[in-house]
């Protein structure tokens, strides 16, 4: 499953023990994307003050969330480069934390789920709908399925 046309960027700015390991971070962003997708995408680790301030300013949320997907937007569309920026994602270390534990499943499991769902945000997927949120969990059940990840509570 290497797709050489892709660069993954893992930041950990979080602090937290928990954190899985860069290149497993990198292997369920390559796993969630078609092997056609060349592009770039950063996954930035962060603590509640980061998220928090993220969620704020970019979502008007309140409060740290668990994952935040920033796609790029690409404003001249005849830029030239190796390989284009596809997105940021964030997630927040101590959210996942809370939540894996509140629902009872597997942290690992938990943060695969977490960064397949930024990932599939960039690709376009969205949960605004109850028709769009079927749509999205399905796709990411079959994802966390492909990696052996079963049976989870699928709340994001």
């Amino acid at each position: 499953m290497i797709n050489s046309g892709l660069a993954v960027d893992v930041q950990d700015a979080s602090g937290s023990q928990s954190v899985p390991e860069p290149r497993r971070i990198k292997n369920w962003v390559i796993h969630a994307l078609s092997r056609e997708v060349l592009g770039e995408i950063t996954v930035r680790v962060v603590a509640e003050a980061e998220g928090s301030h993220l969620n704020e300013v970019y979502r008007h949320g309140v409060g740290p969330t668990n994952v935040l997907a920033f796609p790029t937007e690409i404003v001249t569309p005849d830029l030239v480069a190796d390989v284009l920026p596809l997105g940021d994602i964030v997630v927040c270390a101590p959210v996942i934390e809370r939540e894996a534990n509140f629902q009872g499943i597997e942290l690992d499991a938990h943060w695969a789920h977490m960064v397949i769902h930024g990932v599939l945000h960039l690709m376009g997927f969205d949960h605004q709908t109850s028709k769009d949120a079927v749509i999205m969990e399905a796709r990411e059940k079959e994802l966390l399925e492909g990696l052996g990840f079963k049976n989870l509570f699928y709340e994001t």
